[in-house]
C-alpha cells in the first residue's frame, strides 16, 4: 500500500513555499530487492541539483518515482505542491522528463517529433508551432529542423531531447545523463542552454550524471546516493571543505587496521576512510599537508604499514564520491 501524506495539501497552500520537490521516507523494492531505502530530498525553486551514485545505487527509480513512471512503496512526494501518487496527471503538466536512452523515431523530423510531442500534452496548434521556433533557436537546430533524426549526429540528438522536454514549458525538468556520450563541444553548448534555462526561466533541473566536472559545473547542490539512501548532500564546496583542507592517499600493505586506529588518534586529521577494491587510505588533513606528510611516514612505520605510494591533493568532488561510497563514480 503506498503511505500519502495524512493531510492532502492543496498546491494553493504551497505557492509561498521555497521547494519544487520535496520527497519524505521514498522506498520502492523490487522482490527482495530494495533499490530506493527512505530517501529524503528538497529541492528548492530555481535550483539546480545534480543526483550522483553508483550503478545501482537507486537514482533511476528515484527519478521514476518522481516523474510519476513508477508508485512508491511507502513516503510521499510533492511536486510543485502536487502529489506524485494522488495528483500524477497535474505532476505530468509541470515536468519535462528527458531520460538516457534515446526513444525516436528516427525516419520523422525533428520538427515532428516537436509537433506530436506538443499535441499529445494538448497544446493548440499556434502555441505548438511559436514554441518549437523557439526552441530549436535556443538549442541552435534550425538548419537540421526539416531533415529525419537518423540524420543527425549524437549532439544533434541530445539537443532534440532537451528541446522536447521543454516543449510544455514544464517548471521541473528531470534530466538522466543528459551529456553521456558527447564530444567536448557538445557537452559545453548544452551546458550552457541549462545554465541559461535557470538563469532566465527560473528553471528548476534535477540531472543525473557521471561527469564530476558537469555537476561541478551546473549544481547549485549535489546528493551522493548509494544502497539506496541520500549519504551526503550539500554545494560542492561544502562537499569538498569537509575533506580537510588536503586529502592524502596512500596504497600498501601491511598492518591496515592499526594504521588507521594511529592515524585517526592525530587531531590534525579529519577523516580516514578505508577502501579495500580501491587498495588505498583516504586520510583528510586540516594543515598544509607539506606539514604533515612526514608524519603520516612515521605513524605507518610505527604501525607496520608498509607504504607503497603516496600523493597529496586538493579536495575534489571525485574524493568526496570515494570517502562515502568506496568507490569510483564509474564501478
Amino acid at each position: 500500500m503506498v503511505a500519502t501524506f495524512q493531510k492532502h495539501i492543496a498546491p494553493a497552500e504551497l505557492q509561498p513555499r521555497q521547494y519544487a520537490l520535496e520527497a519524505f521516507g521514498l522506498t520502492k523494492s523490487y522482490g527482495k530487492q530494495k533499490a530506493v531505502d527512505g530517501v529524503n530530498l528538497q529541492i528548492r525553486r530555481g535550483e539546480i541539483y545534480a543526483l550522483l551514485g553508483p550503478n545501482g545505487a537507486g537514482k533511476t527509480t528515484t527519478i521514476n518515482m518522481l516523474t510519476t513512471l513508477t508508485a512508491p512503496d511507502s513516503g510521499q512526494a510533492q511536486v510543485l505542491g502536487y502529489d506524485v501518487v494522488q495528483d500524477s496527471a497535474q505532476v505530468r503538466q509541470l515536468i519535462g522528463v528527458t531520460f538516457q536512452e534515446l526513444v525516436m523515431d528516427r525516419n520523422l523530423t525533428g520538427r515532428i517529433l516537436l509537433d506530436i510531442h506538443g499535441r499529445l500534452y494538448g497544446m493548440p496548434k499556434s502555441d505548438i508551432k511559436a514554441r518549437i521556433a523557439e526552441l530549436v533557436a535556443l538549442v541552435e537546430l534550425e538548419e537540421v529542423l526539416d531533415r529525419p533524426v537518423k540524420t543527425y549526429s549524437g549532439g544533434m540528438k541530445r539537443r532534440l531531447e532537451i528541446a522536447r522536454g521543454l516543449m510544455t514549458n514544464p517548471q521541473v525538468l528531470f534530466l538522466d545523463e543528459p551529456t553521456v556520450g558527447l564530444d567536448p563541444q557538445n557537452r559545453a553548448r548544452i551546458w550552457d542552454y541549462l545554465r541559461y534555462l535557470k538563469s532566465k526561466e527560473g528553471l528548476t533541473i534535477l540531472l543525473t550524471t557521471h561527469y564530476m566536472d558537469e555537476a561541478e559545473t551546473l549544481a547549485d547542490r549535489v546528493g551522493i546516493i548509494d544502497g539506496g539512501k541520500i549519504i551526503a548532500e550539500g554545494s560542492c564546496a561544502e562537499l569538498k571543505a569537509g575533506m580537510g583542507a588536503d586529502v592524502v592517499t596512500v596504497t600498501g600493505e601491511g598492518e591496515v587496521a592499526s594504521f588507521i586506529v594511529v592515524l585517526q588518534a592525530q587531531s590534525w586529521i579529519t577523516f580516514v576512510s578505508h577502501h579495500p577494491e580501491e587498495n588505498n587510505l583516504q586520510i583528510g588533513l586540516q594543515g598544509e599537508a607539506g606539514h604533515s606528510l612526514k608524519p603520516i611516514i612515521n605513524l605507518a612505520e610505527q604501525a607496520g604499514f608498509n607504504l607503497a605510494d603516496i600523493s597529496i591533493s586538493q579536495p575534489s568532488l571525485n574524493d568526496v564520491f570515494l570517502k562515502y561510497t568506496g568507490r569510483r563514480l564509474r564501478d
